[in-house]
């Protein structure tokens, strides 16, 4: 999704999933899958110390931050969980997953239903 004052990320991440979406292509009768996972706010380390900072520099509470800031555009205003991230990705290399290439699988709480 784009995103105002992000151009060089939000470019990096279209550049990422044409390049996916190129190699699915040239892989397709290798028997090799080639998907991207793009995940919305995931509750790292990094954005557990950014949301204290986040308040302070905006100033408001860290609930706020969360809820007005970096939850505003996932519906289900909750963050992703790495393990939610880690289980999508084991499923993409399962048998299971054996004829989804190209694709790109959006954990995102409903942020790119928009």
């Amino acid at each position: 999704m784009a995103s105002p004052y992000k151009s060089a990320y939000v470019a990096s991440k279209h550049g990422l999933l044409g390049l996916t979406k190129t190699v699915a292509l040239e892989c397709a009768t290798t028997g090799v899958t080639v998907n991207a996972v793009s995940p919305g706010y995931v509750l790292t380390d990094l954005v557990e110390r950014q949301i204290p900072e986040t308040a302070k520099a905006r100033g408001i509470t860290e609930e706020e931050v969360k809820s007005d800031v970096m939850l505003a555009s996932q519906p289900t205003k909750k963050f992703v969980l790495a393990e939610d991230v880690a289980k999508s990705v084991l499923f993409l290399c399962s048998s299971s997953a054996e004829n989804i290439t190209g694709s790109n699988l959006a954990i995102d709480g409903g942020w790119t239903a928009y």
